[in-house]
């Protein structure tokens, strides 16, 4: 018997069938959310900068979803460099949730309850780290 398919891979994959690049969508989602957060970014070289964090971002996700063979570490590390740029912590931990509501809006339909469920999960466990890491 096989073990069950884990929905945050098959998330992200069923979002790339379906677009070609996440960036500008995330991005434009984390803005409208956040107003705040697009002044944290320089005009000059933005673009891959947050092409960049993204890709690292869910490098970081997928690695603690599942196999946690060191990537998700990342997220701790960025936690104390994110409070050095001056980034909230609450605003860290929003754009976990940009990428999942993104990745809901591009899946439609096939989105499933367990991928909600496996997100809850995750967007829980993700915080609990950033809360932890301000002890």
């Amino acid at each position: 018997m096989m073990p069950p398919e884990n929905p945050i891979p098959r998330s992200f994959e069923l979002a790339a069938a379906r677009c070609e690049d996440l960036t500008p969508l995330v991005y434009r989602r984390l803005f409208e959310k956040h107003p705040e957060a697009a002044g944290m970014f320089r005009s000059e070289g933005s673009a891959l900068v947050k092409g960049s964090m993204l890709a690292l971002t869910i490098e970081a996700m997928l690695d603690f979803a599942s196999e946690r063979t060191g990537h998700f570490r990342l997220i701790e590390c960025e936690v104390s460099s994110h409070d050095a740029y001056g980034t909230p912590r609450e605003l860290f931990i929003a754009f976990f949730s940009v990428i999942a509501d993104t990745l809901r809006e591009v899946v439609g339909a096939e989105w499933s309850p367990e991928f909600d469920v496996a997100w809850r999960k995750l967007l829980d466990e993700i915080e609990g780290i950033v809360k932890r890491s301000e002890a």
